[in-house]
């Protein structure tokens, strides 16, 4: 494995690098970093994949651009974009958890020409959320996101409320200076709609079953918004699935990206 950062036109991106073959990109979610997906990094290169894993802008040892307006979905998509044209390739495989399925899915919808295959885990469509939020259900589920987008309250709240906060790897990542700010303003960034495009990549859903923070019923888009949706598959995990079905995401990634 190796580490990398790519330059791209406003901001630097880390990385973590294994394998050889099609290109395969990570993006993980809230509040991780690439170590978010250390379960997947040798399978998938196992079975023939060259796999990148970055920090997505704001994380860890990625630049961490000011203000609110610098973390919006058309900005983040565009990092994905540089980013597999700097890996010297023109197409990738590309799957996200949690807010990385939110850039994947923004990703797929406005450069549809640099995504060969889509997998998106725990992570609903921007039209079934938009439509499942004014719902009791999932707005009694959504509730933290209000609170993430009040200025310095959650800065002060930090770590102490996050998953995770006994793993010291993610104590050095939160605390790199202007990360915990910058995590929060992809929330602070979220439009009040989104433009929507129908995703014409084929299209893997993994979703964990007892989610805290998302009904199950948002995991299937719309055949409309995604005519090539390969299947949803629902295992038995929380929210946080590549995590605690390791070796069963990581298969179904391998095979998916595998097909033509």
């Amino acid at each position: 494995m190796i580490d990398g950062y790519a330059e791209l036109d406003t901001v630097r991106l880390h990385y973590v690098e294994v394998g050889e073959g099609p290109l395969v990109v990570l993006l993980h979610g809230f509040p991780e970093f690439w170590y978010g997906w250390r379960h997947q990094l040798e399978p998938l290169a196992a079975a023939g994949f060259r796999v990148v894993a970055p920090d997505l802008r704001g994380y860890n040892r990625s630049s961490k651009p000011v203000g609110r307006a610098a973390y919006r979905l058309d900005a983040l998509a565009g990092d994905v974009r540089q980013l597999i044209e700097e890996r010297g390739e023109a197409r990738a495989c590309v799957a996200g958890h949690d807010w990385g399925g939110a850039v994947a899915w923004a990703l797929a919808m406005a450069h549809p020409e640099v995504v060969r295959r889509l997998a998106i885990l725990n992570a609903p469509h921007p039209r079934r959320f938009r439509q499942a939020v004014v719902r009791p259900r999932q707005a009694a589920r959504s509730w933290y996101m209000g609170l993430f987008q009040l200025p310095w309250l959650p800065e002060f709240l930090g770590p102490r409320v996050f998953p995770f906060k006994d793993d010291p790897r993610y104590r050095e990542a939160w605390a790199q200076p202007g990360a915990l700010t910058a995590m929060f303003n992809y929330y602070r960034a979220i439009p009040p709609r989104t433009r929507i495009a129908p995703v014409s990549a084929p299209t893997l859903v993994i979703w964990g079953r007892h989610d805290a923070y998302l009904t199950l019923d948002v995991a299937e888009p719309l055949r409309s918004d995604v005519p090539e949706l390969d299947r949803v598959v629902v295992l038995n995990t929380s929210h946080w699935v590549q995590h605690e079905a390791p070796e069963e995401v990581s298969r179904l990634l391998a095979e998916f990206f595998a097909l033509p």
